[in-house]
């Protein structure tokens, strides 16, 4: 490859293009090195670099300067170099500032799960079941604000919000004229819209799916059911505006929420239009493809859903062919409990363990 480099995460090495982060980076070994990130979105620029928690410790800056970077970096919004070495889930100081960060996040969060229509989706329950903690140590009250509809499909729910940007950039880059953005300062910040305006372009409701907690709601699909009772179906159609390639969430026979399509890092690569989120809700409307294979670890695919269309990483296998030797084990096996109390093994575990009578006669 022309131009490339060579980059060690976790102790696999991979090689891409100049110019790419160390998030990029893991994200092309698998989803078993790659760092989480709240507010690092790929298809939208200068995104990222605001929740720290991609942070990851460079332990080998380049081949040529081999010292190590003093502090944890954001992976996301930091270049690789020829020769570096990162360390991410392997380095305890990366774990340990990540419970730190996620504690962080949680501190204004409410536990609005029960209620929330992004529940089993929520970027933040994966974050926080995997890198949290049991306890929390805040104890002022958390901030509180009303409800508010920034338009006529959208509801803000600024209790959940964490400031991760993602849903100005969307604004500032897909639509014809942001309308909204983060008011004041500190932990008075806040998204709010300009004073007496609302959001209403033509893909506005792309900011409901890059918002990676339960802060931007579809108000057509308020309280309908929960993600993992329903069953996703992709579907397309032709339209003037978008690609027109969508989820469909069924309940039953209704259509009762519209997405765009993700990738395993619940990222949108093609954002749809409001025709065909909010107003193509009818199965005529639409040409089904089939199932949605959920390339993404999901809730969805523990409701009994087709086995054939989970998507399995291959890092598992990859991890393994690189760090395990073949083992040929031509060793005879044992079929029946004579054969098995005959053998030796047996003797001596049952010897081992002769005070807790494992197996009685």
């Amino acid at each position: 490859m022309e131009n490339s480099i060579k980059v060690t995460i976790d102790g696999v090495e991979t090689e891409v293009p100049q110019g790419t982060t160390i998030l990029q980076a893991a994200r092309q070994i698998g989803p078993e090195v790659a760092p989480p990130a709240m507010c690092y979105y790929k298809p939208l620029e200068k995104s990222g670099g605001k929740c720290r928690a991609c942070l990851v410790k460079v332990t080998q800056g380049s081949e040529k300067d081999k010292r190590p970077m003093p502090k944890l970096v954001a992976s996301c919004i930091t270049p690789a170099q020829d020769g570096m070495i990162v360390e991410n889930y392997t380095n305890e100081e990366v774990v340990d500032t990540r419970k730190g960060i996620v504690e962080f996040l949680l501190i204004n969060h409410p536990l609005d799960c029960p209620v929330c229509d992004q529940a089993g989706e929520c970027h933040l329950q994966d974050f926080s079941f995997k890198h949290g903690t049991e306890t929390q140590r805040f104890e002022e009250d958390r901030r509180t604000f009303e409800k508010e509809d920034i338009g006529s499909n959208i509801q803000l729910h600024m209790n959940r919000c964490i400031l991760c940007y993602r849903c100005v950039h969307t604004a500032d880059q897909i639509t014809d004229g942001r309308c909204h953005g983060v008011m004041n300062r500190g932990d008075h910040a806040e998204i709010s819209t300009y004073i007496g305006q609302a959001i209403d372009n033509d893909f506005s409701g792309n900011m409901i799916d890059v918002c990676p907690v339960g802060a931007l709601t579809d108000k057509t699909y308020r309280f309908k059911n929960r993600v993992w009772f329903t069953k996703p179906m992709d579907a397309h159609r032709d339209c003037d505006k978008c690609c027109g390639e969508v989820h469909l969430w069924y309940k039953g026979e209704e259509i009762i929420r519209v997405t765009g399509r993700k990738n395993q890092w619940g990222e949108v690569d093609e954002f749809i239009c409001n025709t065909c989120r909010f107003d193509k809700k009818e199965t005529a409307d639409w040409t089904i493809e089939g199932p949605a294979v959920m390339t993404r670890h999901s809730v969805t695919s523990a409701n009994k859903y087709r086995k054939d269309l989970i998507a399995k990483p291959s890092f598992a296998v990859d991890y393994a062919k690189h760090h395990y030797k073949n083992i040929n084990d031509d060793r005879p096996y044992d079929k029946n409990l004579k054969e098995v109390k005959a053998s030796e093994d047996y003797k001596a575990l049952m010897e081992q363990n002769k005070d807790f009578n494992l197996l009685e006669e």
